[in-house]
């Protein structure tokens, strides 16, 4: 995995791990969640060391800057060591918050009811 690979973006995005498969990182590129100098990009784009990219997925807002070409999908402890985070405090800050309320998991105990609380309801009424 020297330099002198070329790597297009979205196989770059997928080795770093930022997305599960190829086809997700390339419908993201596409969708212009990912983005170079704040403008659009393609998925043909080849990387090179030092680009700063912003992604946008699922889970979480990145900043990241490549520090190193990844042309193969590594386990996530190897995947780190090929970009940098720089991501603002402040975003990650925000990002997590809204996390903890807006997770679309219901509470414990709550939701649908039990067969108690049915026929409660069927008595009610």
């Amino acid at each position: 995995m020297s330099e002198a690979v070329k790597v297009r973006l979205d196989k770059y995005l997928w080795a770093i791990r930022l997305f599960k498969t190829r086809s997700q990182a390339s419908a993201a590129i596409d969708a212009g969640k990912v983005k170079y100098n704040d403008g659009a990009v393609k998925a043909s784009r080849i990387v090179g060391i030092g680009d700063i990219y912003q992604v946008k997925t699922e889970a979480r807002k990145w900043v990241i800057e490549v520090t190193g070409i990844l042309d193969a999908r590594v386990q996530y402890s190897e995947a780190v060591k090929y970009y940098k985070d720089n991501t603002p405090p402040e975003i990650i800050e925000a990002q997590k918050s809204s996390f903890s309320f807006n997770s679309g998991k219901r509470m414990n105990k709550q939701g649908r009811p039990t067969k108690k609380n049915r026929r409660d309801l069927d008595e009610f009424i």
